[in-house]
Order: C-alpha cells, then sequence, then structure tokens
C-alpha cells in the first residue's frame, strides 16, 4: 500500500524539543521531495518544510528556519522532523506529504503534493 504514515507527535513544554517521523511505504521516499506541513486550529494549512530527492535541498519557511531540521533515513525509507525551541505558535496537527517531483527549492504549489498523511499533533504548553 502506497502511504506516508505520520508519528510522534505529543505535548512538549516551550523551549522543548520534539522529533516527527514520515514513514514511507509503497514507494522509495529518496525518489521524491518530502515535505512537512502543519496546520492550527482556525488557521490555513502551513507548508514548513520540503526535503529534495537525496536532501539534495531543504527549505524551511521563514516560521522555522533556524529552529527546526529535517533529514532523511533511507534504510528506513522515512524523513524526520527534529522541532526544538518550540514555541506556543508551534501547536498543530503536522502532515508530511510525497511531491510529484525530486527536487523543490520551495514548497511549490499544492497540487503537486499527492500523497498525504493522516497527521500527528503536537500540543506546546506549560
Amino acid at each position: 500500500q502506497v502511504q506516508v504514515v505520520e508519528s510522534g507527535g505529543g505535548w512538549v513544554q516551550p523551549g522543548g524539543s520534539l522529533t516527527l517521523s514520515c514513514e514511507a511505504s509503497g514507494f522509495s521516499a529518496d525518489r521524491f521531495a518530502i515535505g512537512w506541513f502543519r496546520q492550527a486550529p482556525g488557521k490555513e494549512r502551513e507548508g514548513i518544510v520540503s526535503v529534495s530527492k537525496g536532501s539534495g535541498n531543504i527549505y524551511y519557511a521563514d516560521s522555522v528556519k533556524g529552529r527546526f531540521t529535517a533529514s532523511r533515513d533511507n534504510s528506513k525509507n522515512t524523513v524526520y522532523l527534529h522541532m526544538t525551541d518550540v514555541k506556543f505558535e508551534d501547536s498543530g496537527v503536522y502532515y508530511c506529504a510525497k511531491n510529484r517531483w525530486g527536487t523543490l527549492l520551495t514548497m511549490g504549489p499544492v497540487e503537486e503534493w499527492d500523497l498525504w498523511g493522516t497527521g500527528t499533533r503536537v500540543t506546546v504548553s506549560s
């Protein structure tokens, strides 16, 4: 079955760290750009990270740059999102998605993300 599944969400205090995982199955994740998106309650979905194939280019939105880091483990067909120095505004449901292309300079058009997970919730609270 072709899918991506997020995991690792939970509760974290402000300033803390959390690592999310996006495990792909049914395809080789390293052949495609993989992205991370998030949606806070009452807000539109926001694209925050795109990881090109071979980690050739990694784009970070300004809202997470310097605090979040994405990486790949091709042996596990998994893309990670390492979140540090989290803030209240980082709360939301985090989704990963597969892009139809291998290399992206930014997040690209939403219609080019053709496979989505069901999300994992991150709650930043003291």
